[in-house]
């Protein structure tokens, strides 16, 4: 492990990490539970949006962890399922497949810009003031 993720070189141990994404873990672990219940009032199986939070999570940290080599938990944002639930499904009057159907053109649209280095341009073409003040916005 020492090798593969530099601990030394990153001023950390095995322990260290370990405890680290025990409490991230614990820390994290409500998003199992809150996910699938918000999700379920759409009318989406509360056992699939558990198994999908589960795998999901699980991906995308592994992925953070090896391929990246970053220590960052991946899971679902609560923000973006209430906006989801709430304002998609509920205030708009989407089915929840219409709305997952919507999420997936926006995941490809997003990962075209990307691949394309539209992205990069678009971000670059912002000025600095005003990319100061939408951090600090947000």
């Amino acid at each position: 492990m020492e090798k593969f993720f530099k601990l030394k070189e990153h001023g950390t141990d095995v322990r260290t990490e370990v405890t680290a994404g025990l409490t991230t873990f614990f820390a994290m672990s409500y998003i199992l539970f809150v996910n699938p219940a918000m999700l379920a009032q759409t009318g989406m199986p509360a056992q699939g949006v558990f198994l999908a939070t589960i795998i999901g999570a699980v991906a995308g940290t592994l992925m953070m962890a090896f391929y990246a080599n970053l220590p960052y938990a991946q899971a679902p944002g609560m923000g973006l399922n209430a906006f989801f639930t709430y304002t998609v499904v509920f205030s708009l009057g989407y089915t929840w497949q219409e709305a997952l159907a919507m999420v997936f053109l926006c995941g490809v649209i997003s990962l075209i810009i990307t691949v394309t280095k539209v992205r990069k341009m678009i971000i670059e073409s912002i000025p600095t003031a005003l990319k100061s003040a939408i951090s600090a916005g947000i």
